[in-house]
């Protein structure tokens, strides 16, 4: 594959060349991880930003119709804006379940949008490994705003927080009692609560929900990147798109306070040195999968088994037939 060709059609915009990219960072084969990191490093130099926003919630919360009414909205507004939503795998091909696209209509017939279904895999958080280059090159592509939609609300979706600049979380109308099935670490990452489904009967629970969760918001402890009022907590409906335009304006106040006071650029930098940190560590555990590396280690395990050495003694056996 040509990646300086590549390369050039992605910073002019073309969304077969985007789709053609995204598919090559997403490969594991050796050959393509190369070409990967070659067409990232030429992407780099095009300083590129957009804004980031990963969206998490419940299963059946409504996040593809939030995703697809948010979305036209910005392209009303002239933006332009690309979906990576990370899709349950199946466990017998590692093939999406969902297929999100196929529920994003209006959307993905949009000239001036993009969206990509990854399968999530065997990652933590529901976030496909490779979502983080992906997003690399939607900016050099030239949109303006990327959102990131993961499978649900799980333990590990730090790994979306380490990728966005804003964390939504999505929640549907419900007692106050439902604020035990939130886990407290999703809500102290979150920068702004949504209630979806604002309308209809469900209209009074999301307004009773919602001030139960700006109540809790209320309660945790003050974090530096916020300004007075954050994180905070709003009512939506994605169905008749009420708002979705004041959630908006609240985004890019919160955006442009982190801008003016610094903590933008260096929660950017702190990103990037945690992805050279995970980095380094899937390539050393990349190198375990080989066929050499299994068969030390089956055979380390038999002499483990049979009391031959300790667990402790093979790993560092292990380790130093690896350097």
């Amino acid at each position: 594959m040509d990646t300086k060709s590549l390369s050039d059609r992605i910073l002019n915009h073309d969304r077969r060349a985007l789709a053609r990219g995204i598919t090559l960072v997403e490969s594991a084969r050796a050959d393509h991880r190369s070409q990967a990191s070659e067409l990232l490093a030429r992407l780099a130099g095009a300083g590129r930003q957009s804004l980031r926003i990963g969206l998490s919630g419940t299963p059946g919360v409504g996040k593809s119709t939030f995703i697809e009414s948010f979305g036209m909205m910005l392209i009303g507004q002239g933006l332009k804006v690309a979906v990576l939503a990370v899709d349950p795998s199946s466990a017998r091909s590692g093939g999406s379940i969902l297929g999100d696209k196929t529920r994003m209509e209006r959307l993905s017939r949009e000239k001036n949008a993009f969206i990509r279904p990854s399968p999530s895999q065997s990652h933590l958080g529901g976030v496909a490994r490779r979502t983080r280059e992906a997003i690399a090159l939607c900016e050099a592509a030239g949109y303006d705003v990327v959102l990131i939609e993961t499978v649900g609300v799980g333990q590990s979706e730090t790994v979306v927080s380490e990728m966005s600049d804003l964390f939504l979380l999505l929640l549907a109308p419900a007692g106050g009692d439902e604020l035990q099935g939130v886990k407290r670490g999703i809500m102290e990452m979150a920068d702004m609560i949504l209630v979806n489904k604002a309308d209809g009967d469900l209209k009074a629970a999301a307004t009773r929900t919602c001030a139960d969760y700006a109540g809790a918001l209320r309660l945790l402890r003050k974090r530096p990147q916020d300004p007075e009022d954050f994180p905070k907590a709003m009512t939506v409906s994605a169905v008749e798109q009420h708002g979705l335009d004041a959630a908006w304006k609240e985004m890019q106040s919160l955006v442009q306070w982190r801008r003016d006071n610094g903590h933008w650029q260096a929660n950017r930098a702190a990103q990037a040195k945690y992805w050279f940190d995970q980095e380094v560590r899937h390539t050393l555990l990349a190198r375990l999968d080989t066929a050499k590396a299994k068969a030390d280690m089956d055979r380390l395990k038999d002499e483990v088994a049979s009391g031959r050495l300790s667990p402790t003694t093979a790993a560092e056996k292990m380790l130093a037939m690896l350097n």
